[in-house]
C-alpha cells in the first residue's frame, strides 16, 4: 500500500522523484491552481505559458510532465487537468480533485515519492486527494515479474505503485486534515483489497480460500467471524447456496462477519454475491462471455472490505457482512435447469436458467440475514447484464424497498464519487416469475430483467425491514484503458458507498 503523509515542507523544498501541481481550462488558456504558487515561482510565474506552449489545456485528466527549474528540489513537474475553472467563490469539486490525483499517482508508477500540491481548502478536500492518489497508485502485480532479465540479474516485472503520497498545504497538527487523511488511507486501503481480491485467478480464490482470507481479516481486527462449510449448509437447509455450488469441486461457504461497537444504536447487515467464479453452470455462457468471470464475487469483496473499514475506523455503529460465496460450475452434480430448490427460507425456486445464480445465493443469505433483524439491510451483487444494457459500465443501479432509503443511498454514492441511479420495481413483473411446480422461478421476462432480480431479491427479505440492492455488474470491472483512479480490472465498486452509509447512520444523519 502507498504510504501517505501530510508534509510541512513547501513546495520549493521538498525532496522527491516528481511535484504535481493543477491546471484549469481557463476561458483564454490554462491556468495554475491554487497550490502550487511556489512551483509557479520558480518558473518565474510563466508556468501557465509553458504548460501551454506543450499543448496543455487544463482538461481533466490530463498529465502534462516537465523539468523543474533550478528553484526546486525535485527532477519533475507534473502538472494534470482539473477541468473548467470553478464560478466565483466555488471550489473544485471533490470527485475533480479525487480523478485529478488518481490519474497523477497512474502518471507516477515506479517513483518512490511525490508531492501533491491540489487545491486543498478544507477537510473535505484533503480526503479527496489523497483518496484518489492512494487509488490511483493501485496495480495488481501479485503474478508478475517472476524472471529476471538474462545477464543483468534486473528484476523483469512491472513498474510498481508510486510509494508515497505527500500532501502539501494540509496541515499535519489541524485535527480535521489529520482525520480527513487518516479516514482516507483507511477506505483507499480496504477499497484496494477489494480490488486485489476480485483479480486474483479463481483458481487461487476458490469459496473456502475467500473464507479463510476473510477470517484472517476479521481476526486481525477484532471482527466475529463464523464460517458455514458445506455440511452445515446441507444440515441448515441452505438450497440455495448448495444448488449453485454443489456443480464444482471447491464447495461452497457463506461467511457471517460481525462488527459491533459498544455505544452503537443502530445495525446494518451488508450482503454480498460471492461467485468466485461463474461458467454459468449447466445453462454455459457463451464463448467470450467467461473470460472476465472471476469477478462475479465483487459483491462479496465490497461487503467484506467495508465492515473491515468499518471497524477499523471505529464507527459507532454494528456492522453484519454475509458473503455468499459458491464457484458455479458445470458437472454431473450440477443443478440443472428444470430443477427444484428448497431455499434456507423454505420456500421453493424453479431454476429455469443456471446462469441466474447469484439471486439464488444471494436469496439464502438474505433470509438469514434478516433473522438478526437489522435496522437495514443493503446486499451488492454483480447481478445481472440487463443492468449494464441500462446504466453503462461506470454506475450501478439501486433498488429498494422504502423509496426514501434508496435516495438517500443514491446521494451517498454521489457524494463518495461512485456514480449511481435509482431503479424501480414494478409490481407487475413479478407475475412473470411466477411457476406451475414452485413458488417461483429464477427467471422473468427478458426486457427488465435487472428489475426482474430484484424483485426476485425482495421475496426474501424479512418482513418490515427496510432494504436496498445495488446491482455493481457494470462498475465492478473494467475492461478499458485505467482513468482517473480507476485501473483495469477490479474496481473495489460500492465500498466507498458502503462505508459512508455505515458512517451517516453512525451519527443519526441518513436523511
Amino acid at each position: 500500500m502507498t504510504a501517505l503523509t501530510l508534509s510541512t515542507a513547501g513546495a520549493a523544498t521538498l525532496r522527491a522523484d516528481a511535484l504535481v501541481v493543477g491546471v484549469a481550462k481557463g476561458p483564454k488558456g490554462p491556468l495554475v491552481a491554487a497550490g502550487a504558487e511556489a512551483v509557479d515561482k520558480a518558473y518565474d510565474g510563466k508556468l501557465a505559458g509553458v504548460l501551454e506552449a506543450l499543448g496543455a489545456s487544463g482538461a481533466e485528466g490530463e498529465i502534462t510532465k516537465l523539468p523543474a527549474p533550478a528553484g526546486l528540489k525535485v527532477p519533475v513537474v507534473l502538472a494534470v487537468g482539473l477541468g473548467s475553472v470553478p464560478e466565483k467563490d466555488e471550489s473544485f469539486d471533490e470527485e475533480v480533485l479525487r480523478r485529478a490525483a488518481g490519474a497523477a499517482a497512474r502518471a507516477l508508477h515506479g517513483s518512490k515519492k511525490a508531492g501533491f500540491a491540489l487545491p486543498l481548502e478544507d477537510a473535505s478536500a484533503v480526503t479527496a486527494v489523497a483518496e484518489g492518489a492512494l487509488l490511483g497508485a493501485y496495480a495488481f502485480t501479485a503474478y508478475q515479474g517472476g524472471e529476471k532479465k538474462a545477464g543483468n540479474g534486473k528484476d523483469s516485472g512491472p513498474k510498481q505503485p508510486l510509494a508515497e503520497v505527500a500532501l502539501l498545504g494540509a496541515k499535519p497538527r489541524d485535527k480535521e486534515h489529520k482525520a480527513a487523511s487518516e479516514r482516507a488511507a483507511v477506505v483507499a486501503t480496504e477499497v484496494n483489497i477489494a480490488r486485489d481480491l476480485v483479480n486474483t485467478p479463481p483458481n487461487d480464490l476458490t469459496p473456502e480460500a475467500f473464507a479463510a482470507v476473510a477470517s484472517a481479516a476479521a481476526k486481525e481486527n477484532g471482527i466475529k467471524v463464523q464460517v458455514l462449510d458445506e455440511k452445515a449448509l446441507v444440515k441448515g437447509g441452505y438450497g440455495g447456496i448448495m444448488g449453485v455450488g454443489k456443480g464444482s469441486e471447491n464447495p461452497p461457504r457463506l461467511v457471517k462477519l460481525t462488527y459491533t461497537h459498544p455505544k452503537a444504536e443502530k445495525t446494518l447487515a451488508f450482503v454480498g454475491k460471492g461467485i468466485t467464479y461463474d461458467s454459468g453452470g449447466i445453462s454455459l455462457k457463451p464463448a467470450g462471455h467467461n473470460e472476465t468471470m472471476k469477478c462475479d464475487m465483487a459483491g462479496a469483496a465490497a461487503v467484506f472490505a467495508s465492515v473491515v473499514a468499518a471497524a477499523k475506523l471505529g464507527l459507532r455503529v454494528n456492522v453484519t457482512g454475509w458473503l455468499a460465496l459458491a464457484e458455479n460450475m458445470p458437472s454431473g452434480s450440477a443443478t440443472k435447469p428444470g430443477d427444484v430448490l428448497r431455499m434456507y427460507s423454505g420456500k421453493t425456486v424453479e431454476v429455469l436458467n443456471t446462469d441466474a445464480e447469484g439471486r439464488l445465493v444471494l436469496g439464502d443469505a438474505l433470509t438469514k440475514a434478516s433473522e438478526d433483524n437489522p435496522d437495514a439491510i443493503v446486499d451488492v451483487a454483480t447481478l445481472t447484464g440487463a443492468m449494464v444494457l441500462a446504466l453503462g459500465d461506470r454506475t450501478f443501479g439501486i433498488m429498494a424497498n422504502d423509496d426514501a432509503f434508496r435516495t438517500s443511498i443514491h446521494e451517498i454514492a454521489e457524494e463518495v464519487g461512485e456514480s449511481s441511479w435509482p431503479m424501480p420495481l414494478p409490481a407487475e413483473l413479478r407475475k412473470t416469475m411466477d411457476s406451475p411446480t414452485a413458488d417461483i422461478a429464477n427467471m422473468g421476462v427478458r426486457m427488465g430483467g435487472g428489475l426482474v432480480a430484484g424483485l426476485f431479491l425482495q421475496e426474501f427479505v424479512g418482513e418490515g425491514i427496510t432494504w436496498a440492492h445495488l446491482d455493481i455488474a457494470g462498475p465492478a470491472f473494467h475492461e478499458g484503458t485505467p482513468h482517473g483512479y480507476t485501473p483495469k480490472g477490479g474496481t473495489g465498486s460500492a465500498v466507498r458507498t458502503l462505508v459512508r452509509l455505515a458512517e451517516r447512520t453512525a451519527t443519526g444523519d441518513l436523511g
